[in-house]
């Protein structure tokens, strides 16, 4: 994809935004680089590209997001919240076969068949209601024209999106990466658990401060972040698990005291 954004990134590095933490088994924090005090910006930086690259050359490009279009893109997103994506994909399948993609499809599907093909993702009623009210919105702002609809910049569409019916910060996030092409870094749960253990992060924990946390750090490319943050979801789902994580078969081990504590442990 090409990096078509204009995105207005910080220039100045916070060097109070590290996080660099103790030991303690309910975050589960580890690194090569984790220390008493806060390491720069830069090293911090230079630590982010490493990981990238390891888990690159171990997984190869995840040639992510799986959608023909950026509607189904768009509604994937949206059923694929608090719900694994293999659900995400029995919905997808359904919502394909009974209505297909489009929004005016959606708006147009009667509630109660539309929950009955999401009903693989959690939450399915709401979901449906959250997909036909968004599938409106987006009727009143663009006509269901995306191009339209994405030729803002991406601060005030990210802006835009947040004021969407069931659209939240990770949402709006998959959306501006994934649909409009422009560099917004996604942050899940599986970010936050891999970066923990890492010892790696923003002083606050809250969706923003992680984001920007990367931001600041990484460049504005939209492949980059695209990649990025596929192979960290990845590394989450398949290793880095909540409970039991199979740090040997890690391809950040090298990098991760937590995975060194384990191997010591052994």
């Amino acid at each position: 994809m090409d990096d078509k954004g204009n995105f207005a990134q910080n220039s100045v590095i916070r060097e109070s935004g590290v996080w660099a933490m103790p030991y303690h088994e309910s975050l589960q924090p580890c690194a090569d680089h984790a220390a008493s005090h806060a390491v720069s910006a830069n090293a911090q930086s230079d630590l982010l590209h490493k990981l990238y690259h390891k888990l690159l050359a171990h997984y190869g490009d995840p040639n992510w997001w799986p959608a023909a279009s950026r509607e189904e893109m768009m509604i994937g997103a949206i059923l694929v919240q608090n719900v694994s994506w293999k659900n995400t994909v029995t919905a997808l399948h359904l919502v394909r076969e009974r209505f297909g993609f489009t929004f005016r499809a959606l708006r147009e599907a009667p509630l109660d068949e539309l929950a009955a093909c999401i009903r693989a993702t959690r939450f399915y009623q709401s979901k449906a209601a959250r997909l036909q009210a968004f599938s409106f919105w987006i009727e009143a702002q663009c006509g269901d024209d995306l191009d339209r609809l994405f030729a803002r910049d991406a601060i005030e569409l990210r802006r835009h999106l947040l004021s969407a019916p069931g659209i939240g910060p990770e949402t709006a996030d998959d959306i501006l990466l994934y649909a409009a092409e422009l560099p917004s870094f996604v942050i899940d749960s599986y970010t936050k658990r891999i970066m923990r253990r890492i010892a790696i992060g923003p002083e606050r924990d809250t969706y923003e401060a992680w984001r920007s946390f990367f931001m600041e750090r990484l460049p504005a490319d939209v492949l980059l972040y695209n990649r990025y943050h596929a192979l960290i979801d990845q590394l989450g789902s398949q290793v880095c698990r909540a409970s039991r994580p199979l740090c040997t078969a890690c391809p950040l081990k090298t990098c991760c005291t937590y995975a060194r504590s384990q191997s010591s442990a052994d």
